[in-house]
This record gives structure tokens, sequence and C-alpha cells, in this order.
């Protein structure tokens, strides 16, 4: 099927979409801001230009378009019936450049999560993810987890009997 807009306003339309301040992404950062957590946005010295940038906990996240980063199995992830091969060649290029960004990242030492678009589209998914997201980032889900106090009586480590040096 032939595209039913001119070459100008197809790339008027392409032109118009935008990389930040998407409805997702402030749908992730209202969310965050009213939990307490303070954060920087598109932080250009990092690579891919995180979205979010936690640097009290080290992490960042990426909120990605099913479409623009090809979520497979996704019902919003549909390449276009024209065009294919420039399409499936960009979509392959933003998946490549999205892993190198999380070696990258993750070898600088930063946690890296990504928020897929559809993952908060809908309400019924949305307050799931942001509480799970939220988690990940705060290390909540440690609840059960408890760190041994120093007046514990088991100690960590048998003590040596005698000291360095005596026999």
């Amino acid at each position: 099927m032939a595209d039913r807009m001119t070459p100008e306003q197809r790339s008027r339309c392409m032109a118009a979409i935008k990389g930040k301040g998407t409805k997702p992404e402030m749908i992730v950062r209202r969310y965050l801001f009213s939990r307490g957590l303070r954060y920087r946005v598109n932080n250009r010295k990092l690579p891919g230009s995180p979205d979010i940038v936690l640097k009290k906990y080290k992490t960042v996240v990426f909120i990605d378009g099913c479409f623009w980063h090809g979520h497979e199995g996704c019902r919003y992830f549909r390449l276009p019936k024209s065009n294919v091969h420039f399409w499936r060649h960009k979509v392959a290029m933003n998946f490549a450049r999205d892993y190198a960004n999380n070696v990258d990242l993750e070898l600088a030492g930063w946690r890296v999560i990504r928020i897929w678009e559809c993952e908060i589209k809908t309400k019924a998914k949305r307050e799931e993810t942001l509480t799970n997201l939220y988690n990940q980032i705060t290390g909540s889900q440690n609840i059960g987890y408890q760190h041994p106090d120093e007046n514990d009586a088991t100690p960590l480590a048998a003590e040596p009997s005698t000291r360095y040096g005596e026999s």
C-alpha cells in the first residue's frame, strides 16, 4: 500500500516526534518525584543520554518507545509496510546502540533500568511497573534482609585464638 502523505508531509510529521519530555517519560518522572526521589534529566555526559539519572543510587532509567526500540511481541511494535528495509535497519541500529550504551554504563558502575512504553501506557500495568521501578531504585525489595549487628551473639568469623607472632 502506498503512503497517503506526500514526502514533505511525512517529513514534517516525523520531525514532530519528540525525543525528550514524552508522555511516558513525564509519567515516570512525576511518579519518582512524588515518591521523594530527585534526579537529573537527559545527562549528555553519560552514554545514551539517559532519560533519568539518579546519582545518589548510581542508577539510570531509560523509557523506550516500543516502536523505535523494537519491543518484540508488543502490539505497539509493527514495522511499516513501506520502506521495510530502511525501518528494519533503523530499529536494528537503535537496538544495537541501546545494548552498547548499557554495556558502557554498567562498566562505569551504573545500574541500568529500561522501561517499555507499553508497560506504563495503561493504568492497569502502570502502578505495578512504577512501584517495581521505585523498589528497584531504592532497593526496597530486600525488606526481609537485615544487616548483622555488631552486638549479634553469633560471630561472622571465628576469632583467632592467638595474636600475630605468638605461638
